[in-house]
């Protein structure tokens, strides 16, 4: 009987090892094409592409069966991105600004303030500049544009200073280096 025991217990750890060196083979990586995954390319994406400091920058991109459209769209479309960050911003930028200045009505001047931001992202968008753009065209024959563009946050604080100097009731207790200082915090926290 302890014979019949050995051996059996021999054939586990005989069996056990076997099973264990197997499973070493196990542990081989699994490339994304193994496993049936494809690796999408996004073009004119990533960190360089994103507002900093210094720009406010967006991409996007556009789809259509015409070439022309495509890039009409990706334009549009980056374009209103860029428009949506850089208003958000110069909303926070008014609300802090005004709120640390000894205006007289805050609620007017946050609206004028708004007002002019609106002129200023309207007029500025007209000069972004294109950082990259690619078109590739698809199997089924449509293209796919895809665009980032730029504004220099210096050039938008100075538009909206120029616009400022224009309104009286706010240039008599406006402050541009305050302003610009609030403007520049702000920017600083697009990285």
């Amino acid at each position: 009987m302890k014979t019949n025991n050995k051996i059996q217990t021999l054939g586990i750890a005989v069996f056990a090892i076997t099973i264990g060196l197997a499973g070493c083979k196990g542990s081989q990586a699994i490339t994304p094409s193994q496993n049936g995954e494809i690796e999408i390319i996004e073009y004119c994406t990533g960190s360089e592409f994103n507002s900093d400091s210094k720009h406010f920058r967006a991409t996007a991109t556009g789809e259509s069966l015409s070439r022309e459209t495509a890039k009409k769209m990706s334009r549009s479309n980056a374009e209103n991105r860029l428009a949506r960050t850089i208003s958000a911003t110069l909303a926070v930028v008014t609300d802090n600004y005004v709120n640390s200045t000894k205006f007289n009505n805050k609620e007017e001047v946050t609206e004028t303030f708004n007002d002019l931001a609106r002129t200023v992202v309207d007029q500025e968008l007209r000069g972004a500049i294109i950082m990259c753009e690619k078109l590739t065209q698809k199997p089924d024959g449509s293209f796919v544009s895809y665009i980032a563009i730029e504004l220099s946050g210096e050039e938008v604080a100075q538009a909206y200073n120029e616009r400022l100097a224009k309104d009286e009731r706010i240039m008599a207790e406006y402050n541009y280096e305050n302003f610009k200082e609030t403007f520049e915090a702000e920017m600083n926290k697009l990285h």
